[in-house]
């Protein structure tokens, strides 16, 4: 009798301490929850102000264009047929161009607000082309986004590689074109997209 009494208050000790374990997981499980729906939450709200914040490139060079949530340069830029290079009237703006963007990036990049998102960024220059039936349209609109990231560093518009990534496209004639009929010729433009990268909110947030 005496060893089942020591065997049953063995299993009694077992047991309680085994539901104090669950007790203490269960616990901890809540927080960590809770503190992922709160740091979500945070996160959330940084992007949405990331998001305002990138659309403050100067309206003297950008045109925000809600629907695509791209920006469009404002000037026409417009080339000879079949050529790609940068026609010298249009370079001092397009550097302008170049220059501010590279400001938004630095000012974010050193924004402490955004510091824990460990963000970098993504900037596409995208070239257009017009329906001329000109047969290499959619080389030609690479190429001619090729030659704006060319000139800015060519006039020392470089981007850290650490911070930010460049990608040149070209979509030719296709994607949203917002001009037809007589305006055609307006769609041979330069789109530039911004796109943050973010990482995880620290638990210091």
């Amino acid at each position: 009798m005496k060893k089942e009494g020591f065997f049953w208050i063995g299993y009694s000790d077992l047991m309680t301490s085994l539901f104090f374990i669950m007790m203490v997981l269960f616990v901890l499980s809540i927080g960590y929850l809770q503190f992922q729906k709160n740091a979500t939450e945070k996160q959330l709200r940084k992007i949405q102000e990331l998001q305002t914040a990138i659309q403050q490139l100067p309206a003297e060079y950008f045109e925000y264009q809600p629907l695509t949530k791209r920006f469009g340069i404002r000037e026409q830029i417009r080339f000879p047929r079949g050529e790609d290079e940068i026609p010298a009237v249009y370079r001092e703006y397009l550097l302008n161009v170049g220059r501010s963007v590279f400001r938004l990036i630095y000012t974010l990049n050193n924004n402490p607000k955004f510091r824990d998102l460990d963000i970098k960024y993504l900037i596409v220059i995208e070239g257009m082309a017009s329906r001329d039936n000109y047969p290499y349209n959619y080389e030609l609109s690479y190429k001619r986004a090729l030659s704006l990231y060319r000139l800015w560093k060519s006039k020392g518009i470089w981007f850290d590689p650490q911070i930010c990534e460049i990608q040149i496209s070209g979509s030719g004639t296709e994607g949203i074109r917002e001009f037809a009929g007589k305006e055609e010729f307006k769609n041979q433009r330069f789109l530039i997209h911004i796109i943050p990268k973010m990482g995880k909110l620290t638990e210091n947030e």
